[in-house]
């Protein structure tokens, strides 16, 4: 199972102001790339805050909520919430035909991947943007090594950057 992360971030490093924050200051660009890589890949897994800070479901692909609240429902039939760890999770999802799933937020999220050394690469969009203080990447201590595998200029002001996470 390839497990990627893909995050937006300002130039100072930061996912958002808090965790109620939409993710209204990415570029179009950014937009375009995150609907067409999580529906690549089929399945895209985050947090319940970061979920609510969307306006609607994200069609076309799987949704999974990572959420305390394991009897929660959904109402649209594309979205799950569930309580298991992220390598059961990741079990449950190659189960069902899966291979390739996006982790997107929030840094709670992101940081229970990545301390399980669950993620295989990551994709980061840098927008124009400076918010001085707000959520990170990934929350509490957490160590990765980085190969790059490319960057290239994304739009008019932004920057893709693409890493492999060495294990």
């Amino acid at each position: 199972m390839k497990v990627t992360l893909l995050m937006a971030l300002t130039a100072d490093g930061l996912i958002g102001r808090d965790d109620t924050h939409l993710t209204d200051w990415t570029a179009a660009e950014d937009k375009k790339l995150f609907k067409s890589f999580t529906q690549k890949a089929g399945v895209v897994i985050m947090g319940s805050k970061t979920f609510e800070t969307l306006d609607r479901p994200l069609p076309g692909r799987k949704v999974v909520i990572l959420t305390r609240q394991k009897d929660r429902v959904a109402p649209w039939e594309n979205v799950v919430f569930t309580d298991l760890s992220p390598d059961n999770l990741l079990k449950s999802l190659e189960q069902e035909g899966y291979e390739h799933v996006v982790v997107s937020g929030g840094a709670t999220i992101n940081a229970l991947f990545a301390k399980q050394g669950l993620i295989d690469e990551i994709i980061l969009t840098y927008s124009p943007v400076i918010f001085g203080s707000g959520m990170p990447l990934l929350a509490g201590d957490v160590s990765m090594d980085l190969a790059l595998i490319k960057v290239s200029r994304m739009g008019e002001n932004m920057i893709y950057a693409h890493y492999k996470v060495i294990h």
